[in-house]
């Protein structure tokens, strides 16, 4: 491979990371996955080798370029191959369905797709409706006649224009594609600044070091695993991958490689805490235990801290559009406010305002609103969504929050997941925050379903710890202890888990939809 023009660019772009990082310490370690590891000026070889190649095929600055992956190198360095080469990234949730995939793929405009093999006949298969897909390159095959080999792309002479000179960090980056739990997916339009400093946010916030060891094991198509893997190139660091979550590898790795921080949503967290051997692994290397994604329970907190005794717990909130971190609860607080996301993180500003646009008082419950420059461009060709989310000059979030007096945010619950019953607001959050507490449940769900008499009542969705026994009476008892009558379930049903999205958002809709109850008395 060759380089022509080589520039120095002004501006925050994601392909020069990379490069910025190869050029102060191009030995240090940037990623181990499974056996191998790459340094960073390994790195930058290999994705301005791929960036090269796209320019090479007639990929043009601002053109889709999609990956169905799970994780791995390849992952990465198409990522940041595609925004060197001036092109956008559009990664896709590798657990969708053929009709999925299409949806994605031609709602994006994606020209060229990056997949692995395992996904080769599902793509090849309904090819014919994906009318602007010119080119399908498989990332694990050394060879394949209907598709291009990744492979085979690093044997091919190629030269990398740099275009970071005329390129600005408020174009095009990514296209990151909402959990969908209501509908058909939108496209978060990402650009290279917001990504940047959303991530410049989260190391000022959560004072990550320079040569930061991490460990990722949430999906990188989502925000918050590319998100971490920018952290870490962004300070030097080194991020250990890992292609699914396994508990026991997990604890292995922290304890064979002495890891500083990882994130891990609540329910992976639940299940490291499960590990019934967790003793015997030293886990003292660990600086932050980060979350995110939902609430984290005080009893989870708690076992947190005690099998990661140097450890700081940082709770953070936010989503896909804001790049996706809005608010961390950090570890000083993490006991005094524990029901709390914290405050918001730097560049970010937010308000809790009524259905008309103002603030309401303290304390009292209204939608949190944001702004600042991790804020998405907006939704791929959707512009109605668009104008939409930004009513009043302000993004819209859709959760419900309360603030207190020295201004930490309590997330109430989704304003589409709020239960109204008898004229009352029941928050679901409210009723799971009490299931909780119960030491013989793992993990719980509410939802509102059909009441002739009431409109909505109050269901439950339960999965109980290895080995316990509880009945749906007790259940309603334990809530009825704890909260207004009104609020406690009028139905509990035993489930073996919770249905989930690949970010770790459990799906209501699922939970809504499989609830065909009418009560008549």
């Amino acid at each position: 491979m060759t380089t022509s023009g080589i520039h120095t660019s002004r501006q925050l772009l994601m392909g020069e990371l990379i490069r910025r990082v190869a050029h102060k310490t191009p030995k240090q370690p940037a990623f181990v996955y499974e056996n191998t590891k790459i340094t960073y000026e390994d790195m930058e070889r290999r994705v301005l080798h791929l960036a090269g190649w796209l320019q090479k095929v007639g990929i043009e600055i601002g053109e889709k370029i999609g990956i169905i992956s799970k994780n791995n190198l390849s992952f990465v360095e198409i990522v940041f191959a595609v925004a060197s080469s001036g092109a956008v990234s559009v990664p896709i949730n590798f657990r969708l369905a053929a009709d999925e995939f299409a949806y994605v793929i031609n709602n994006s405009d994606t020209k060229i797709l990056f997949i692995e093999k395992e996904y080769e006949e599902t793509i090849r298969l309904n090819q014919h409706q994906m009318p602007n897909l010119e080119k399908v390159v498989i990332i694990d095959t050394n060879q394949s006649e209907w598709a291009v080999s990744y492979p085979s792309i690093f044997e091919d002479k190629v030269t990398f224009n740099d275009l970071s000179h005329i390129l600005s960090d408020d174009d095009d980056c990514m296209i990151c594609y909402t959990s969908g739990t209501t509908g058909f997916p939108k496209g978060a339009v990402l650009s290279h600044k917001n990504l940047l400093l959303s991530a410049l946010n989260s190391i000022v916030d959560s004072k990550i070091a320079n040569g930061n060891k991490q460990l990722t094991i949430t999906p990188l198509f989502h925000i918050a695993g590319i998100g971490n893997i920018i952290i870490s190139c962004t300070v030097g660091g080194t991020t250990y991958i890992q292609r699914e979550f396994n508990p026991v590898h997990v604890l292995e790795t922290i304890h064979k490689e002495q890891i500083v921080g990882l994130f891990l949503v609540p329910a992976m967290w639940n299940m490291i805490m499960q590990v019934p051997t967790i003793e015997k692994y030293d886990l003292t290397s660990v600086e932050r235990c980060s979350t995110g994604a939902a609430i984290c329970p005080l009893v989870t907190k708690k076992q947190m801290m005690k099998h990661f005794p140097n450890a700081g717990i940082f709770d953070a909130f936010g989503q896909t559009e804001m790049s996706p971190t809005t608010t961390c609860l950090l570890p000083e607080d993490s006991l005094r406010k524990t029901n709390s996301v914290g405050k918001p993180v730097l560049n970010v500003e937010v308000r809790v305002v009524d259905e008309n646009m103002n603030d309401v008082p303290l304390g009292e419950i209204g939608e949190i609103v944001y702004r600042g420059p991790t804020l998405m461009k907006g939704y791929y060709k959707n512009p109605e969504a668009t104008e939409e989310a930004f009513k009043g000059g302000w993004f819209h979030s859709g959760d419900l929050v309360q603030m207190d007096d020295e201004g930490f945010i309590y997330v109430v619950d989704r304003k589409k997941d709020m239960i109204i019953s008898g004229g009352e607001n029941i928050y679901p959050a409210e009723i799971e925050a009490v299931l909780y507490k119960h030491e013989s449940i793992l993990e719980a769900a509410v939802v509102g379903v059909a009441d002739e008499k009431w409109g909505e009542s109050v269901k439950a969705y339960v999965v109980l710890k290895k080995g316990k026994e509880l009945g749906e009476e007790e259940i309603i008892a334990f809530c009825k202890e704890h909260l207004a009558s009104y609020k406690k379930p009028k139905y509990v049903e035993f489930i073996n888990e919770l249905p989930r999205n690949p970010s770790g958002k459990i799906l209501k809709r699922i939970l809504r939809e499989g609830a065909k109850v009418t009560l008549t008395d």
